[in-house]
């Protein structure tokens, strides 16, 4: 049986090993892969499948065999930048990822943004955070589009950019689909287009985007872009309410009291509510 399993292991590592493999790659980046790998990485392999989150227990073993890895691979450098966060070692991960994002890593280009977007573990500057994602969206990244558009990259120097780069992005990212409904419905980028916000809306919003069902909300409320129905726009609302739209709860608030009561200088005195 001894044998046997030892045959087996080594016709494993011969497979990884192999000179004329699909994905010909060390034994070590193989397991950072496993353990470590991002599946929105657009440099990650098809055939990896990747972690959300690097799980408590293989965080020490994901910085041992990344940091291996990382000496010739900027995906793996990346992936061990994400193993230090988990590990809250967040110098460790910054260095990491500025090494990866000098390599070309649109996914440490990101988070390098990120940090710097929020000020944490770093000087807060969104200056810096604005390039670090204008570089990943040029790229391609959809997350370094959709977190440009939030921080305001879609009203930059070139909508029409912004918006042929979300586009690209909402195919798959429902955040990037709440971004473009929102230039489509405003006319941001190119022509207003109501029907086309509509329909991004409702997908984002059948992912619980909070944004978009409070967007689904007043749409149908309006009628635009498609058939007005206040008891849906209603449903919209709460389930966006729900999620902590405050837009959302000023909506229901609204609709609750629709009778305001001024005084002769034109104040609002009350809210007759039913």
């Amino acid at each position: 049986m001894k044998k046997r399993l030892s045959c087996c292991l080594v016709a494993a590592f011969m497979v990884v090993a192999a000179p004329g493999h699909a994905h010909a790659q060390s034994a070590d980046l193989v397991l950072c892969d496993r353990l470590a790998a991002d599946p929105s990485d657009p440099d990650k392999p098809a055939d990896v499948k990747g972690v959300p989150e690097i799980a408590p227990a293989d965080i020490a073993t994901a910085i041992k065999y990344c940091a291996v890895a990382a000496k010739s691979s900027r995906r793996a450098m990346y992936q061990l930048g994400r193993a230090y966060a988990a590990n809250r070692q967040t110098a460790e991960a910054v260095a990491a990822w500025r090494k990866a994002a000098d390599k070309g890593s649109t996914s440490a280009m990101v988070e390098l943004g990120v940090l710097y977007g929020t000020g944490a573990g770093v000087a807060k500057d969104e200056a810096q955070a604005r390039k670090l994602f204008e570089r990943a969206a040029q790229a391609g990244n959809p997350r370094g589009v959709t977190n440009l558009a939030a921080l305001g990259g879609s009203s930059s120097a070139d909508p029409a950019r912004a918006r042929e780069l979300l586009a690209k992005a909402a195919e798959t990212n429902l955040e990037a689909q709440y971004q473009l409904g929102l230039m489509l419905s405003e006319g941001t980028g190119g022509e207003k287009d109501d029907v086309a916000a509509r329909a991004l809306f409702e997908k984002a919003a059948a992912q619980n985007h909070p944004g978009a069902l409070e967007r689904m909300g007043a749409f149908a409320q309006a009628g635009r872009g498609g058939p007005k129905d206040s008891d849906a726009a209603k449903a919209y609302y709460e389930r966006a309410a729900a999620l902590g739209d405050e837009d959302a709860k000023k909506a229901l608030e609204r609709a609750r009291c629709p009778m305001t009561i001024k005084d002769k200088r034109g104040n609002v005195v009350t809210n007759l509510c039913f």
